[in-house]
């Protein structure tokens, strides 16, 4: 999906949710997610990934693989939110077993507590799905994580 010169933030209320996704876009990438209760005044409602979660929130299968993200994270957390990336479309990864995809020691508690903080840092989720992880911390939102998990049918 081009997103070429997408700049500025947009946001949807989705009624699945019971609330809305925000997202920030710079130069085209998705910079951040959030999940206002509310849609904030100053943001526009029409865009094309908007569109294209409601019809994620709707059962299609959909892995916003496509979609451009600009993070500007060090490289070691970078390779956390990349692992939490690779895991597919409806399956679901421990904080163990992403540990390891990362290159890190999931025997060491200093390893998983970078992972756990990677994760809840996460500045964009749904992107980088950490609803798919097990045991999180998420930056998702408890109520949006189970909506997510219910859209992908993890359980």
């Amino acid at each position: 999906m081009s997103l070429a010169g997408t700049t500025g933030v947009y946001a949807r209320s989705y009624e699945r949710l019971d609330r809305a996704i925000k997202i920030g876009f710079a130069s085209g990438h998705v910079i951040s997610v959030s999940f206002p209760r509310t849609i904030p005044e100053d943001v526009d409602t029409d865009h094309e990934l908007l569109d294209r979660i409601s019809e994620y929130l709707e059962g299609s299968e959909e892995t916003f693989a496509d979609v451009e993200l600009g993070l500007t994270l060090p490289t070691d957390r970078r390779a956390v939110l990349e692992a939490v990336e690779s895991v597919p479309y409806g399956e679901s990864a421990s904080v163990s077993r992403i540990t390891r995809m990362a290159g890190r020691d999931d025997n060491d508690p200093e390893d998983l507590e970078f992972v756990k903080d990677a994760l809840r840092d996460n500045p964009t989720p749904l992107f980088v799905p950490d609803h798919r992880v097990e045991g999180g911390p998420y930056a998702t939102p408890s109520d949006v994580r189970e909506t997510f998990r219910d859209v992908e049918e993890l359980r």
